[in-house]
Order: structure tokens, then C-alpha cells, then sequence
């Protein structure tokens, strides 16, 4: 398995401001909740990772411990905040060899963490208030996790892997040591599990991988387990962690840019995207092809000319294929002083480069490009200062690289879950480690920006932490409905600051297989009305009907009185596992599904109403209606009947449910593929459809 590598908290309606009205879920702030973090391992010496005023001493049911190694003396490391560190690695070193040799000497055999990317995580997910934060001036502010007064354990699963002296080491996480933290964790007694890896599409069998196996022991304690989507994106069907019992999260923005203006000649100017801290001045443009064959900016097709003067290269992402890492790569080995590098706007995300980099969008890299021909000689160029700017952009929209839906292994539970932000994300940040990771970026920092599926992962993590220390009773089921139902300030999951439909990374509006049930709104998680629950049983029936084995589900399931792991005769649909969402893969006729619903807001006696927005072509009714809900009565049962209205080959369309009591608006997205040609021929394909939103009505 691989790693899926200060202003989200605001944006998400968790302000620090308490001269405006304050909810319990604030006040909570995670207290007496322990948080396991697997990944590469924590520099405990962070100001994140300091103990909060009045934290307290740790609860008694706390097993957990800090292990001594390498640079790491649980007396000076571990406190009341970071309060157990472990490792694991020898699965590492039985698929990779001795620990010190892969790594090129660059690991720490113990809980403190090389890569900084557990650093990174562990700070988003639970990280302690720390002002005047930021990446060299950028982004400056408050960094905070989302529960800054839970507990922090680490438990370090992934290492370094050195590939070549010159590039960053890649990251290694084994099925062996993954298992073995998992056994050690739910020992320990961890409330909340944050995971930001997975493995590369296709996607193994559940009884197969280690995480699945683990997050379901987890699941049967009573333990929330929190997963990155993975970085696959925008291609379908490669979303990985797509296990119903844990929580899969994309990527998405934030209402924050860093804007650079590129000036030509003094006399024309552009702005693109960067995280430059520096001016670049007395420089000249030059176009890909003075270093590069056929102007391809990659390594293999640098011409082996270095740059004599201050030159700022011009490079395309659509001339060979280039990504903007190798771009920076290359430009970085032909000895350039700056990078402009042209990408579809989609893609166009500030990135920490070995070099100055400013990435602007097609219109205005083919404008530079028209004047860098028109010009007798080579332009001066001068770059400005990046610009921390918010408010000003819409968000969210997913990122471009978060894996999308349906899930391979089983598309009739819609995959990923939510959303959260994952792009341009501050953290906490080893001192040691380059912010690239290059040998040679020589700079020290202490707060570093990482963009990926790995960083929305801890930003639900906290927000579970959140959930968990108000709402201690409700199971990892109705805190994962308690996210996927609930809307973000008053505007359902699907809309962003403009009150827009969410871009789902390119020109197009978003659809569930994009973001799930929506973006998350951690006020309204922590009160949603209603939830549906799901058991350990429930599952075992799932894992019956997608035709694993007793056999095969026993490796799964921690084994107890009253478990049973025997499969009921004849196949069943997956449709009626009690999930916050509806997904239905093939609709050849009508069908009837069933859910489940608990009451868990303040008033027991509760009446809540139907909305329905209709999939196109599919038929929808849902009876009864009208829900009743009294101290007597807190569970009620609807029925949704799907009826297809269209003649179609494989086409998903996208619709929702809404309950409502006027004050609660619980939503389920539904999710359905007319399938009513069922002569497809062996070389069609299932297609979504992009063609437009869904219709929306306010709720």
C-alpha cells in the first residue's frame, strides 16, 4: 500500500471565534478521545503536538504506550496529548530488505517519522491550537486540528523507500504491519482510526487486505475507521478503501487561493497559482524547446543545456504529457531559475516545488506563448510574490486527482462517502525534512502544504473525534449517517459558497460518484435527526450477498458469542443493507428497497416528511410518506420503490430522498442505473450521465 500524500477548519463553520454563539460540538473539542493515526510516523517535538491548558490526565481505560527507539524517549517525546507511540516494521523489511539500506539511511527505527506526511495527518486530524503559523508567510494564520483537545496515538505503519539519490523516496506500507497496528490500536483503546493510504486499483477481496480485516474488528468495537479515497482521480471506478463498515473520503477546496502575477516586458501581465515567497527579477522567458526535444519539459528529453543565464522556462502539460512534478524535475536539472507551467485549469492546484513554479491555466499560457513568438529576443519576465487570498473563489470543487465511483468490488454502496477539504492543507511539518523531499532543497520548515485524498481523511477524523466525545453511544454506522445526511450552512452537501452546483474538478457539476453524499458540515453532523444504523450482522449478510464464503467471512469477523457467520439460503440484494445512501447498479424492473431510521434529535416527538428528486427515468415513490417518531416510537421503516421509465444500456443518474422536520433535513442520495437493454453487446461499457445536474429544490 501507498501513502495518498489553517483555513479548512473556518471554512467548514469550526471557528475559534467565541464572541458568536457556541455549540456543544465546539466546547467538546474531542476531550477524552484518543485518535489513532497510521501512518509514517509523528515529529513529537511539534508545537501541534504539545499538551493543551488543562488537558487533564488520561483516562484509565487507556492500555496504549509509548515505545522506546531511535531518536524517541517516550520521557521527553510522550505527554498528556501524544500519549502512545508505536512501529511496526517487519513486513517492511521482509518485502523491501533492511529498514536502513531501502531507505537510504533516511528512517528513524522508531515512532519519529522521516517523511512527514504522518506529521502532517496527525496535525489536521488533532492538532494543538499554534498561532502565527504558515509556510513561509503563506497562508499565515491559526492551525488547529479539528479536535485540538483529543488524544494522539501514533502508530507508525509506512517508511521511506529510496528510489534514487536524486529523487524523493517513494512509501511503503505492508499488509503485515498494517494488521499487527490494528490488533495493537483497538487493544490500546483508540476511539477513532485515520488511515490516508490504500492499495492501487483493482481493488482485493475484503477477507484479502489487511485495512478491510482491520476496520472491521474495529467496526464490531465500536470504533470509527477513516480512509483516503485515493489519488486516482478523474478516471471512474478506481475509488479504493470501499469497505461499507468504514468511511472513504475524496478531495475537495477550499475558498483560498494564492494567486502570482507574472509580469512580461513590464508591459503585459498574467496570474496563475503558486507558492512563491521570493520575487523573481532580471530573468527571461524562454520557450520548453531551447532544453528540452520537441519542447517536452522531462527528463528524458533534456537536451543536456544548463542555463547560463536567469531563464524562466515555459512549459506545457498538453505538449507529451508532462505532469507538473516532472516539469519541476526537468526544469530543476537544466539549472532554470523559474517555471511557468501551462495546464487545463482543472488541474491548476499551487504546489511546494524545488523551484519557483507559477501554474496558469491554457488561455493564458497560449497568450505567453503567442508573444514569446512574436518577440525579437526573449522577453524579461518578472514573477511577484505569491498572495494568500480567500473568500474570493467558489468552493468546493473536487480535485481533479480524487478517485471517483462507482466502486469496483461492490457498486451497489456508493463510494466514496464524503468529501472534505484536501487541497493546498497546512500542517505541522518535520523541521529536517525538505518540503519536497528533494536532496536538493536545502530549506527548513516547520508547516508545510500537502495536497491529496490523504489530507480530507484527517479532516473527517476529527470531526468523527468531535461526534464521538458529544455522542459516545452512537456506533461508527450512525456517525458515518450522521455525515452523509446532514447539509454544510444551510445549503445542501452539493452546493458551494455561491450556492452553485459543487465542479467535480473540471466543467461539469459533481455527482455522488464524485463527492459521495456531499461536503461535510461538522455542526450539523453532531445533530441530524435521524441516522441509520447498521450491526455487525448486517454486515456478515453484505459480505453473504456480494459471494464470499463462511470461510472467507470468518477471517473477517472477530468471533463471539451470538456472532453467527453462516450465510442464509439464496442470493439477496445489497440494496437493503441499511446505508445512508441508496445504490442500485442495474434497474431491469421495479424493485423495493427498505431503510431504517432512528430518531436522535432533542425532541422525541418528532414528525418528518418525504421530498423526492427522481433519477431521470426512474420512477420513485416512498411509503409511507409521513414519519411518527414519540419516546415510545424512535425507530421507524420506508419503502422506496424504483420503477424504470426509460429504455437504457448501463447509464447511472443521480436523484435524492429528503426527510424533513422543519429544522432537519436528512438526505440520501440515490443513486441508479437503468439497465433495460439487456442484449448489450460484450464491448459496451457502463456510461454516467454528465449532461447536467440533478434537478434541486431547497430543503
Amino acid at each position: 500500500m501507498q501513502l495518498h500524500t489553517t483555513r479548512s477548519w473556518d471554512f467548514m463553520g469550526l471557528t475559534l471565534d467565541f464572541s458568536s454563539e457556541v455549540t456543544p460540538l465546539q466546547l467538546a473539542y474531542g476531550d477524552d478521545i484518543v485518535v489513532g493515526i497510521f501512518d509514517t510516523g509523528i515529529w513529537p517535538e511539534s508545537e501541534s503536538f504539545q499538551e493543551e491548558p488543562d488537558l487533564g490526565h488520561v483516562s484509565r481505560t487507556w492500555k496504549g504506550k509509548c515505545v522506546q527507539g531511535e531518536e524517541f524517549d517516550p520521557a521527553t517525546a510522550c505527554n498528556q496529548k501524544l500519549i502512545g507511540a508505536r512501529f511496526y516494521y517487519k513486513g517492511f523489511e521482509q518485502a523491501f530488505g533492511p529498514l536502513k539500506e531501502a531507505s537510504g539511511n533516511l528512517e528513524y527505527k522508531s515512532a519519529r517519522g522521516y517523511l512527514g506526511h504522518g506529521t502532517h495527518t496527525a496535525s489536521t486530524a488533532v492538532g494543538s491550537i499554534v498561532k502565527n503559523a504558515s509556510f513561509l508567510d503563506l497562508g499565515q494564520g491559526v492551525a488547529r486540528g479539528g479536535a485540538p483537545r483529543a488524544r494522539l496515538a501514533v502508530y507508525k505503519v509506512c517508511w521511506s523507500l529510496k528510489v534514487d539519490n536524486d529523487m524523493a523516496p517513494d512509501d511503503k506500507c505492508t499488509d503485515a504491519d498494517v494488521i499487527k497496528a490494528f490488533d495493537d490500536a483497538l487493544h490500546d483503546g483508540v476511539h477513532v482510526i485515520s488511515a490516508s493510504f490504500g492499495s492501487t486499483p483493482p481493488t482485493a477481496p475484503f477477507w484479502n487486505y489487511s485495512a478491510d480485516i482491520g476496520s472491521f474488528h474495529a467496526m464490531q468495537k465500536g470504533v470509527s475507521v477513516v480512509f483516503s479515497a485515493g489519488n486516482d482521480g478523474p478516471d471512474p471506478s478506481l475509488v479504493t478503501n470501499v469497505a461499507p463498515w468504514s468511511i472513504c473520503v475524496a478531495a475537495s477546496s477550499l475558498d483560498r487561493a494564492f494567486p502570482a502575477q507574472i509580469i512580461l516586458d513590464n508591459n503585459i501581465s498574467f496570474t496563475g497559482e503558486s507558492l512563491i515567497a521570493e520575487a523573481i527579477s532580471d530573468a527571461r522567458l524562454v520557450g520548453a524547446k531551447r532544453y528540452f526535444d520537441q519542447g517536452i519539459c522531462k527528463l528524458d528529453r533534456w537536451n543536456n543545456r544548463t542555463a547560463t543565464r536567469r531563464d524562466v522556462v515555459l512549459c506545457f502539460s498538453t505538449t507529451g504529457s508532462v505532469e507538473g512534478g516532472e516539469a519541476v524535475e526537468a526544469v530543476s536539472k537544466a539549472k532554470a531559475s523559474g517555471l511557468i507551467f501551462v495546464e487545463p485549469l482543472s488541474r491548476q492546484i499551487a504546489d511546494v516545488d524545488a523551484i519557483p513554479t507559477v501554474r496558469i491555466d491554457i488561455i493564458q499560457g497560449t497568450k505567453i506563448r503567442h508573444y514569446l513568438a512574436q518577440s525579437r529576443s526573449y522577453p524579461k519576465v518578472q514573477i511577484l510574490p505569491s498572495k494568500t487570498v480567500i473568500k474570493k473563489s467558489p468552493a468546493p470543487k473536487v480535485a481533479y486527482f480524487s478517485s471517483r465511483g462507482p466502486g469496483s468490488l461492490s457498486p451497489d454502496i456508493l463510494k466514496p462517502d464524503v468529501t472534505a477539504p484536501g487541497i493546498n492543507i497546512l500542517a505541522a511539518w518535520p523541521p529536517q525534512t525538505p518540503p519536497t523531499f528533494l536532496p536538493t532543497d536545502t530549506r527548513s520548515v516547520e508547516w508545510n502544504f500537502q495536497s491529496g485524498t490523504s489530507m480530507s481523511c484527517p479532516h473527517v477524523s476529527g470531526v468523527v473525534a468531535l461526534i464521538k466525545s458529544v455522542h459516545p453511544d452512537w456506533s461508527p454506522a450512525a456517525i458515518k449517517s450522521a455525515l452523509m445526511t446532514t447539509g454544510r450552512k444551510d445549503k445542501t452537501y452539493t452546493r458551494d459558497t455561491t450556492d452553485d452546483i459543487i465542479l467535480a474538478g473540471s466543467m461539469k457539476a459533481s455527482d455522488p460518484f464524485d463527492i459521495g453524499a456531499g461536503h461535510i458540515d461538522p455542526l450539523k453532523a453532531m445533530d441530524p435527526g435521524l441516522v441509520y444504523d447498521l450491526k455487525t450482522h448486517d454486515y456478515i449478510l453484505y459480505l453473504c450477498n456480494i459471494g464470499f464464503t463462511q470461510d472467507q467471512i470468518q477471517r473477517m469477523v472477530i468471533l463471539s458469542p451470538g456472532t453467527s457467520t453462516a450465510c442464509p439460503k439464496g442470493h439477496k440484494t445489497n440494496t437493503n443493507i441499511n446505508y445512508p445512501s441508496i445504490t442500485v447498479s442495474s434497474l431491469q424492473s421495479a424493485m423495493t428497497i427498505k431503510r431504517t431510521v432512528r430518531n436522535v434529535g432533542h425532541r422525541k416527538t418528532a414528525i418528518y416528511f418525504a421530498r423526492i428528486v427522481n433519477p431521470d427515468g426512474v420512477e420513485v415513490v416512498v411509503w409511507p410518506r409521513v414519519l411518527f417518531f414519540s419516546c415510545f416510537k424512535e425507530e421507524a421503516f420506508y419503502f422506496v420503490t424504483l420503477k424504470p421509465v426509460k429504455t437504457s444500456q448501463g447509464r447511472y443518474d443521480f436523484g435524492e430522498i429528503v426527510w424533513s422536520d422543519g429544522s432537519h433535513h436528512v438526505r440520501s442520495p440515490l443513486v441508479v442505473c437503468v439497465n433495460t437493454i439487456t442484449t448489450a453487446p460484450p464491448s459496451s461499457a457502463t456510461t454516467v450521465n454528465t449532461g447536467g445536474s440533478v434537478p434541486h429544490a431547497s430543503v
